[in-house]
């Protein structure tokens, strides 16, 4: 099989092309992509904890929390104990984090532009909507 008939190929190389932009992007504000997934989690979805953030991310418990250890260390976000169950780990925004929200928005604005630019209103929308059924996909 052609290396160009092969979907993990197609995706992945397609992937960290969106990515570095987007991490160029990014860099101004000193947040990773990683990072404006979890802050987008907090500020859009209302995701408040680890499991939540990182299932919403399909990312593993270990990645999510060495993403929130950094996130912690920049002062992007604090962490503390549900007072309804101790067991359970709340995640908040810091109004550091609140201040950078729209210049990062503008960043995602600009990449969505970048990396549609050579495509159609409907091939746009084509290849959103086959990611999203790739996404929501059972296998």
């Amino acid at each position: 099989m052609e290396l160009n008939d092969c979907i993990n190929y197609l995706l992945t190389t397609s992937q960290n092309k969106v990515f570095k932009h987007f991490k160029y992007l990014l860099d101004p504000y000193n947040i990773t992509p990683a990072e404006y997934g979890v802050l987008n989690c907090l500020v859009n979805r209302n995701l408040n904890t680890p499991k939540s953030i990182g299932n919403a991310l399909y990312l593993e418990p270990s990645t999510i929390s060495g993403i929130l250890d950094k996130m912690s260390k920049k002062g992007l976000i604090t962490r503390k104990t549900d007072t309804s169950n101790r067991r359970i780990v709340l995640i908040e925004e810091t109004g550091k984090a609140y201040d950078l929200w729209p210049a990062l928005e503008e960043a995602v604005s600009r990449l969505n532009d970048d990396c549609f630019s050579d495509l159609t209103n409907d091939e746009r929308d084509t290849l959103k909507n086959a990611l999203l059924k790739i996404m929501n996909s059972d296998f």
